[in-house]
């Protein structure tokens, strides 16, 4: 898989917390990934500290869907992902989440670049303190600040960055406001992906609408694994108008 067509068109991923993503429920949710032929399972959280090696081999018995390193910690990262997530939290100034964990992992990493994807990783406030912000002692953009998360983007873009990721953070109150979505846009050329808080059909529409290359839905497939397929029906139908 080669990670210069990552994500390439309109994309669904769909989230897997190694804490949770076990016995039937993983069997169910992944059954229906394969049924709406999601793009990508991305595997990690942030409050995860299990290794992630466990869940990694169960989604590929299951499956056959690219599998995504999304490393909420040092303790997952792993070679065994087709794709890996290198997140840099440029929303926030955590030395170690820009840069520090980046130098620990790096001696691991180095024989694994084609598999490598820099990310700039922005939080921004979805209505409520997320579990992210807490893990990583750092403060979202407030949602009514688009400018502050355009000139974080195009510094992320600037500095060489291949994908900009704006989150909400998992079990967040509400998706990131269409308008902060379009804003990013309009000001950045690499892929856009958006996550978190993301609760129904019509949001998925709008994000779709508002630019994003990349839809990760997570928490809302647990609660309702219908709303995987009617991402993906979304995502086909966005792929349709273009062809």
């Amino acid at each position: 898989m080669n990670n210069n067509n990552f994500p390439g068109k309109k994309s669904v991923a769909l989230l897997l917390d190694p804490d949770k993503a076990n016995g039937d429920l993983l069997q169910n949710i992944l059954k229906t990934a394969n049924e709406s032929k999601t793009d990508y399972i991305f595997a990690g959280g942030s409050l995860t500290f299990n290794t992630i090696d466990n869940l990694i081999s169960e989604i590929r018995k299951l499956c056959s869907i690219p599998v995504v390193l999304f490393p909420g910690n040092l303790l997952q990262l792993t070679l065994k992902a087709d794709l890996i997530l290198l997140l840099s939290l440029i929303s926030g100034r955590n030395s170690e989440l820009l840069i520090g964990n980046h130098v620990i992992a790096a001696p691991l990493l180095k024989d694994a670049r084609e598999k490598l994807i820099s990310v700039g990783y922005i939080l921004i406030s979805g209505g409520k303190k997320t579990s992210v912000e807490y893990i990583s002692q750092t403060e979202a953009i407030p949602y009514d600040k688009p400018e502050i998360a355009v000139a974080t983007a195009l510094a992320g873009e600037m500095l060489g960055l291949k994908m900009i990721y704006l989150e909400a953070g998992s079990g967040a109150a509400n998706p990131i406001p269409v308008n902060v979505i379009k804003a990013v846009r309009h000001n950045i050329s690499v892929p856009l992906a958006i996550g978190g808080g993301i609760k129904n059909k019509e949001q998925i529409e709008d994000i779709f609408n508002a630019g994003a290359d990349l839809i990760i839905l997570g928490n809302g497939c647990e609660k309702n694994p219908e709303l995987l397929l009617q991402a993906c029906k979304i995502r086909d139908n966005f792929r349709n108008k273009i062809l």
